[in-house]
């Protein structure tokens, strides 16, 4: 016999569906208003990030200072003026030379994919030229599209060289008040806010800036490393740019998973041009060697798992954030993901039930017992 349906339970269905998609798209309705505001705002919220970024990264010494009985002020002014030096130091000793070698760069990228296509005609891939002609014209449709938007997304967010310049300028003031007065603002914070939230926002945003720091020196420190030992292996092999190799090593380590396959990329393809297919092969088995041991030694040593991501959500935290904001995008992408999940984490703490004390239970399970 087939059982009809509960006409009191399907209204109850319904109105519940009906309530939680409301409350969705409420919730939906907000986020796309912070992200309009966020837009709206970027000019100035970009030099905060980066003012940020730059603060968990020379706060170290900072603290180092204050513990050892430096004022706020000195200890801050002195690492700002120590960061300002080491930054023209790495101009003038790596971005000068990788500079005056950016067009052999770019030159043997593209000869190394002239090499590959045709070594695809040959046997036993025997690809046809008119397969290699569309796939490549699609290519590089697609990556001067992604030129173009990349530009465009430049010229819109810093119109001028000036206006570039005031953003570096205001991301290192940004960073001295941030060394200078950091320690202060949570309590300042908490003053301000009423009820619960004088705990919650200053409890996770301690929270964040843990994540966030631990993030940025991780990721710096793991693409130093890649990168010596990518740049000595290319050295002892003869490969030439080694030093911009290196530079871009380092730099694609702040956007995980897809920077190492990017800067691999071009490594093997500049020692394809050069020094042929054997030392290409070994090139690679390099790169896979040292991507092999950021990922199972490095990255746990110095990270420590800090940031509690799996793979899968840091690679589409990345292709989420390029298509949304390209490369500013794809290098925000985990750091935000990082902090989305502290936040996350502590509202399941707030949402958790108390702990059922086991003792409660006994009076009641005697009585039963009699």
């Amino acid at each position: 016999m087939t059982a009809n349906l509960s006409s009191t339970r399907t209204r109850a269905a319904l109105r519940t569906s009906a309530r939680v998609s409301a409350e969705l798209l409420l919730i939906l309705l907000l986020l796309a208003v912070a992200l309009w505001l966020l837009g709206r705002t970027w000019s100035v919220v970009w030099p905060l990030v980066i003012g940020l970024l730059l603060t968990t990264l020379t706060w170290p010494p900072t603290r180092f200072l204050l513990r050892r009985g430096w004022g706020p002020a000195l200890a801050a002014s002195t690492v700002t003026v120590l960061s300002l030096l080491v930054a023209a130091g790495v101009v003038a000793l790596i971005a000068v030379p990788v500079a005056s070698q950016s067009g052999d760069l770019t030159d043997g990228v593209v000869d190394g994919v002239q090499k590959v296509r045709e070594w695809a005609a040959g046997p036993p891939l025997n690809i046809g030229d008119a397969q290699i002609d569309k796939a490549f014209d699609t290519a590089v449709s697609r990556a001067q599209d992604g030129l173009g938007s990349m530009v465009g997304a430049v010229v819109t967010g810093v119109s001028t060289v000036v206006n570039g310049l005031v953003t570096a300028v205001l991301a290192v003031f940004l960073m001295f008040f941030f060394l200078k007065d950091g320690p202060r603002f949570l309590p300042w914070l908490a003053r301000q806010l009423p009820g619960r939230l004088a705990t919650d926002v200053p409890t996770v945003a301690a929270r964040g800036w843990d994540t966030l720091g631990s993030f940025v020196r991780s990721q710096a420190a793991v693409g130093l490393i890649d990168a010596v030992l990518i740049g000595l292996g290319l050295w002892i092999l003869g490969v030439p740019l080694v030093l911009p190799l290196a530079v871009l090593t380092f730099v694609s380590a702040f956007v995980p998973i897809i920077g190492a396959f990017f800067a691999g990329f071009v490594a093997v393809l500049i020692a394809l041009v050069s020094n042929g297919l054997m030392d290409a092969l070994i090139v690679l088995a390099i790169i896979v060697v040292v991507q092999q041991l950021e990922g199972n030694v490095f990255q746990p040593m110095i990270q420590s798992r800090g940031l509690g991501l799996h793979a899968a959500v840091i690679l589409l935290a990345v292709t989420l954030g390029g298509s949304l904001a390209g490369i500013v995008g794809s290098l925000l992408a985990v750091p935000v993901a990082a902090l989305i999940a502290v936040i996350w984490g502590y509202v399941r703490e707030q949402l958790q039930e108390p702990p059922q004390d086991p003792g409660t239970d006994e009076p009641e399970s005697g009585v039963a017992a009699s």
